[in-house]
């Protein structure tokens, strides 16, 4: 059937009741290739514009989140099932995102002069390309989005969301929020289509540059695409970060860090805590204290401010999830507590412990994108690092320790990944570059970077009049 007449719908689900939110209609060819032109357009106009106005409405941007935080909040918790007090955290990212972004475009982005080999003057300036293509998960629905869209219009080009399906309600209000803090018509589009109508945008010649978050086969699919149209991309794929557990480490914060690191965002988080990597001096201690704190987790619905764990997105991660789980128990793995799916209705898996975890495990192979944690012992912290190193991934990780110079040299030194967390789980933050190495992508947002991934760095170079 030909697309531009195609008119397919599509439900939003609500994870934690099982019911629709929702009903969407996919986009005609037509209206894509419309959407694409009034993006390029705004654009022209948007590259001339001053860091100053940009600023302006880019602040404008983090104020209206703030005014709508309520609503988009909620809209967040339904549609994939976050706690509601987490997604509040989420929106105050997002503003966090915007402060950063408008408040140090200028100075990151400035003009730099050198002076030329022969004489003469060069001036390196970073120059907008056009428009950015993002596509992006389900996980934080408001953040993912917000982290490419607010550096890429400060850096002075237009931008293009295809988001998750099931978080179509988000895309829209952000869209609705954005528009009302007066942005330009076509600066920030979202584009509600299917996968081979995705392929078609990244072939497009008014589309400059391309940004994925999601999977690694997903990161591989598109990675592919956008070199093959001779495109930039930059790439934020998964990983199975290690903590490691020194023998050292104030147990206490070890643990509680650990829990909040595993299961924060009901632990469907790129950067969560994943594989839980103790030193034998220390490792029944914390294993005793891990598994009673995951086992007393409370598993409910994500609006109730009782509930410490949600459900998780959807029903088939769910059970891909679980489907790790038993295979890696099928290959020797011991379950600690947990491992079984709730039998009521939502989606939810209880915080779960596995033990006798070895490579070619899912659960020290793979990300297991769930409230899993995988505990392994080491024998001593070179042991320990070496297994944490033992993994395609790499984006971040954590170490625990009283000696804070020794943790600190062995992040900077040893740890293989983008992002390394000491005596505490980290999430983004807006002042620091995000990404990771390996499988896990290549690419940085966040902390001036992320302005420079999409931008003309061009040099311009005047010779001394003779």
């Amino acid at each position: 059937m030909d697309t531009t007449t195609k008119q397919d719908t599509f439900e939003t689900i609500n994870p934690s009741t099982e019911k629709p939110i929702a009903s969407y209609t996919y986009m005609t060819d037509s209206e894509v290739e419309n959407k694409i032109k009034q993006s390029h357009d705004a654009f022209l106009d948007w590259r001339f514009e001053s860091f100053e106005k940009r600023a302006e409405v880019i602040k404008a941007i983090g104020k209206a989140l703030q005014d709508h935080k309520e609503t988009l909040a909620s809209l967040m918790t339904d549609e994939m099932g976050k706690l509601y007090s987490q997604s509040e955290q989420e929106v105050d990212t997002c503003t966090a995102i915007c402060e950063y972004c408008a408040t140090h475009a200028a100075t990151e982005l400035q003009d730099e002069t050198r002076e030329l080999t022969l004489g003469g003057k060069g001036i390196i300036t970073h120059s907008p390309i056009g428009i950015i293509y993002g596509i992006q998960p389900w996980n934080y629905p408001s953040y993912q989005v917000i982290r490419y869209t607010i550096a890429n219009l400060m850096a002075g080009n237009s931008v293009l969301l295809k988001h998750a399906s099931n978080v179509t309600g988000t895309a829209k209000k952000l869209e609705d929020i954005f528009k009302s803090a007066g942005l330009p018509e076509g600066l920030f589009t979202v584009l509600v289509i299917g996968h081979e109508q995705s392929d078609a945008i990244i072939n497009n010649k008014l589309v400059r540059g391309v940004t994925l978050t999601g999977s690694p086969k997903a990161g591989k699919i598109i990675g592919e695409k956008a070199a093959s149209a001779l495109k930039k991309s930059v790439l934020e794929l998964g990983s199975n970060d290690a903590y490691i557990v020194l023998e050292d480490a104030d147990i206490e914060l070890a643990v509680e860090q650990s829990v909040k690191g595993r299961i924060y965002n009901n632990g469907e988080t790129c950067i969560a805590a994943k594989r839980f990597i103790v030193v034998d001096a220390v490792y029944d201690n914390f294993k005793k204290a891990f598994v009673k704190a995951m086992s007393e987790l409370k598993l409910g619905d994500p609006k109730d401010e009782n509930t410490d764990l949600g459900p998780m997105a959807r029903k088939d991660l769910r059970e891909k999830l679980h489907e790790q789980l038993t295979e890696s128990v099928n290959k020797g793995a011991t379950i600690l507590c947990g491992g079984k799916p709730d039998s009521g209705s939502g989606y939810f898996y209880p915080a779960t412990v596995l033990e006798d975890v070895k490579p070619g495990q899912p659960a020290y192979d793979d990300e297991l994108f769930g409230p899993i944690a995988s505990l392994i012992k080491a024998k001593d912290g070179e042991d320990a690092m070496r297994i944490a190193n033992d993994s395609r991934f790499g984006l971040g990780g954590g170490i625990f320790s009283k000696d804070v110079d020794k943790a600190t040299q062995l992040a900077k030194k040893h740890f293989d990944t983008g992002m390394v967390f000491i005596n505490s789980f980290g999430l983004a933050d807006p002042k620091m570059p995000f990404g990771g190495v390996k499988d896990s992508g290549f690419g940085r947002e966040h902390g001036g970077f992320g302005m420079k991934e999409f931008v003309n760095v061009k040099s311009v170079m005047i010779s001394d009049p003779q």
